[in-house]
């Protein structure tokens, strides 16, 4: 039959006569593809309405975490927190990096000595302990010296030089400190310092002696100037500053103070490099002499750096023992 189907003229539009007759199968076609056109239209707009809800649950979550964000730094920038608030975590922040260099120094000194030294006769000398104990509390000096004149000096110069020499040195504490309990050896010794220079044996930093001669020679301590002040109750070493040099260094400011710091810490990197080199030579463990040539390739040139900063400021060195 060649007739249209009356479902297919009911398809057709209005004002389209002139079109050609549609088939039964276009018919068909056309009529499913509308149906699956209604029912994906609904469901796109099912799927619309659940995207903008979740769009706009988002949006409101958004805006409160950016309200939120926005208090908090605004209480910092308005000005409304204390002045006291706003300084202290530089010094937070000085003290941690302190403690982590400390930390470091310690980690590598651990790993060091049982790394290089791990041999049964390599035992650690008069030399080598003692050399760990005096220099540790000579750096120690040199740390509080250096973070002072950061903190108080105006000199960029300076202050530059004051933080190389409060980190390098801390971290070398550190690693003495992790060495020292390596060994089962106290931080400090517990007679006079510096034996260790003038005494092949020592009395009290070899593996075997550590009492009564000791605690004879305890008795024995009494402050001698510059090169054997007291500090922290012990007899100093060479270069070290007394109690009294560091009260005066604390009173000063602007350039006196950039140039008392710098003559007590030439003093002190002197008497530093006469303890180094003689622990270079004479050290029993490879560790040891080899971060005493460390010291040595830094304190060296920071010697020098700190006369020429003396002579652009027409200032002298101290004398050193």
């Amino acid at each position: 039959m060649n007739d249209t189907p009356d479902e297919a003229r009911t398809t057709e539009p209005a004002g389209s006569s002139g079109d050609p007759e549609v088939g039964p199968n276009e018919s068909t076609a056309t009529t499913g593809s509308e149906q699956a056109g209604s029912t994906g239209g609904a469901g796109s707009d099912t799927a619309g309405d659940a995207d903008r809800a979740a769009s706009g649950a988002g949006g409101v979550h958004a805006g409160n975490a950016e309200s939120e964000g926005a208090g908090v730094d605004g209480a910092d920038v308005d000005g409304t927190r204390p002045p006291r608030e706003r300084e202290w975590p530089r010094y937070v922040i000085f003290g941690a990096a302190a403690l982590a260099l400390l930390l470091v120094g310690a980690t590598v000194g651990l790993l060091v000595a049982r790394g290089t030294d791990s041999e049964p006769a390599t035992r650690p000398g008069p030399v080598d302990v003692g050399f760990a104990q005096d220099m540790s509390v000579h750096h120690l000096q040199a740390v509080t010296m250096a973070n002072w004149a950061r903190d108080h000096s105006s000199d960029p110069a300076v202050k530059q030089l004051a933080f190389d020499i409060a980190s390098t040195q801390n971290e070398q504490v550190g690693r003495m400190k992790g060495w020292l309990m390596l060994w089962g050896k106290p931080e400090e010794p517990a007679g006079e310092y510096m034996t260790w220079m003038s005494e092949p044996m020592g009395h009290n930093h070899g593996e075997e002696s550590e009492s009564a001669s000791s605690e004879s020679k305890t008795s024995e301590r009494a402050p001698s100037g510059p090169s054997g002040g007291q500090v922290g109750g012990s007899r100093a070493m060479p270069g070290m500053a007394t109690e009294q040099e560091l009260s005066k260094m604390r009173s000063l400011g602007g350039e006196r103070l950039d140039v008392y710091f710098l003559q007590l810490m030439l003093r002190h990197h002197q008497g530093g490099v006469d303890m180094a080199t003689y622990a270079r030579e004479h050290a029993r463990i490879s560790a040891v002499s080899t971060l005493a040539t460390s010291m040595l390739a830094s304190q060296v040139p920071e010697s020098d750096l700190m006369r020429n900063m003396l002579s652009e400021r027409d200032a002298k060195p101290l004398p050193f023992p």
